[in-house]
């Protein structure tokens, strides 16, 4: 979290509040004042930060992708693994975070389930970001594709947007039993199914 070390105090300490806190409530249920009140911050320097509670959300999930694109990085770039197995281990290891913070899921699927279907912004900064993660995916399942770790007919795009989707679906799952048995199942389920019968797309 280069980039939100770098912030002026203040505002790093609301939006690793706010990370924490949209997590637990979501964004309809998140006040300002309950926030000033959590970080010990005056309303006024609020608002030298922030020009409303929309752009503060919005630049909580910028902070929440950056620390997503850290652990592709971390991941994603191990060469002591190949390249299928880098893609599980980033999925691993966001289960262990899910898990330290209590199964709270994702971020960005949480506020998306809440929001997309009432704010056209938050629908369209979501997706975006989705959509980041599984381009980032699609480039190492093409390293796979290209080695022979997972069948030459797979399309690398659609098997990384299924990933996301999936894990999303399991990540929603986890937080209603604040257990991992969904996150995990669906991974044991994904990698398997992979190996055996890939998503080859459409034709032309």
């Amino acid at each position: 979290m280069d980039d939100v070390a770098a912030m002026h105090p203040t505002k790093q300490r609301l939006i690793e509040a706010g990370l924490r806190l949209l997590l637990e409530r979501g964004y309809n249920d998140l006040g300002i004042q309950a926030l000033l009140a959590a970080t010990g911050t005056p309303r006024g320097s609020f608002y030298h930060h922030f020009t409303d509670k929309e752009d503060f959300a919005l630049q909580v999930i910028d902070a929440y992708m950056v620390e997503v694109h850290a652990g592709l990085d971390s991941c994603l770039t191990d060469l002591a693994r190949t390249p299928f197995a880098r893609v599980r281990h980033f999925f691993e290891l966001t289960e262990q975070k899910y898990r330290e913070e209590g199964y709270m899921g994702c971020l960005i699927g949480g506020l998306g389930q809440e929001l997309s279907g009432v704010s056209e912004v938050f629908r369209r900064r979501i997706s975006a970001c989705l959509s980041a993660i599984a381009g980032r995916i699609a480039i190492c399942l093409e390293e796979a594709r290209q080695i022979g770790e997972i069948p030459a007919a797979c399309d690398v795009r659609l098997l990384a947007d299924l990933w996301v989707d999936c894990w999303e679906g399991a990540a929603l799952r986890s937080r209603l039993t604040r257990s991992p048995t969904s996150l995990k199942a669906m991974l044991d389920f994904y990698v398997r199914a992979v190996a055996h019968e890939p998503p080859v797309g459409n034709a032309g």
